[in-house]
């Protein structure tokens, strides 16, 4: 039986209308941007690369999106299988390759595993949008790990934090998205399985080694929704003032005359929004 094709895929009303309303609410995508999404081949990544496919067909702006996979050269990890899907999708793909566990153990400084790991492939990120044109970085964390990421804050850091909406990086040349920050991880995995993407499994050995905070505080979030059918809804309206930053970054390529340029506005399809624990 031959692969499902991948144009095929459209993905659920539900989180085109989740990811539209959150790229309008913080003005992530404007006319001429040109969008690197990091794809790692899990199912948060693929899910979005198929939601931002499908709004660039009826988007009252045009960009360009392509994808880029950074490979820390780990066992079992192997990615190269989705170039021909990629290719099927009409998006360019970009591959790096870092033996990033390799340098974790004789070059970090306090940090964790994925501490470690997530900030060197940030900067292969910024450095490949540099390198090939793409002024926004599109990455693919969800409601779930923004509530993860506050209670890490809070327990371990003393500090009210979370990930951020939309901001721009320290050197001022880089936009950062997450336009999955209304959805939940249970609708980026249902929409995985559902439309048989190809998920590339988790194979970073720091991660199974020893269970991480970030596990600790998503089961933390399970038991308290087991009983509180409202706590992600109630997280979000609690975290959206600090999910940005001062003032929101212009979206598109450029201004031009001193007129702001078009940018993504309203839901993601003509119907009503949705409640985003839901």
């Amino acid at each position: 039986m031959p692969p499902p094709d991948p144009a095929l895929n459209k993905p659920p009303k539900s989180l085109l209308r989740l990811v539209g309303r959150a790229i309008a609410d913080f003005q992530m995508i404007g006319e001429g941007d040109r969008v690197l999404l990091g794809v790692s081949g899990g199912k948060d990544s693929l899910s979005l690369l198929h939601i931002l496919k499908h709004l660039q067909t009826y988007a009252p702006v045009r960009f360009d999106l392509a994808v880029l996979t950074v490979d820390p050269l780990v066992p079992g990890f192997e990615p190269g299988h989705l170039k021909d899907y990629y290719d099927r999708l009409g998006v360019p793909w970009f591959y790096r390759q870092q033996r990033l566990m390799d340098q974790a153990r004789t070059r970090m400084d306090g940090d964790s595993f994925c501490a470690y790991c997530s900030r060197m492939k940030r900067g292969i990120m910024y450095r490949v949008c540099r390198e090939q044109g793409y002024g926004v970085l599109a990455l693919a964390q969800h409601l779930d790990d923004l509530a993860e990421s506050l209670l890490m804050s809070l327990f371990h850091g003393g500090q009210l934090r979370t990930m951020k909406a939309h901001y721009l990086n320290n050197e001022g040349d880089v936009r950062i998205i997450r336009p999955l920050v209304y959805c939940r991880e249970r609708q980026t995995s249902d929409y995985a399985e559902r439309a048989e993407l190809p998920v590339v499994p988790d194979s970073c050995p720091a991660c199974f080694s020893m269970p991480t905070r970030r596990e600790h505080m998503k089961a933390l979030l399970a038991r308290e929704e087991a009983e509180h059918s409202h706590l992600f809804a109630n997280i979000l309206h609690a975290i959206k003032p600090i999910m940005v930053e001062g003032e929101i970054p212009e979206p598109g390529r450029a201004i031009r005359n001193g007129t702001r340029r078009p940018s993504i506005s309203g839901s993601g399809e003509p119907h009503g929004p949705e409640q985003a624990g839901t």
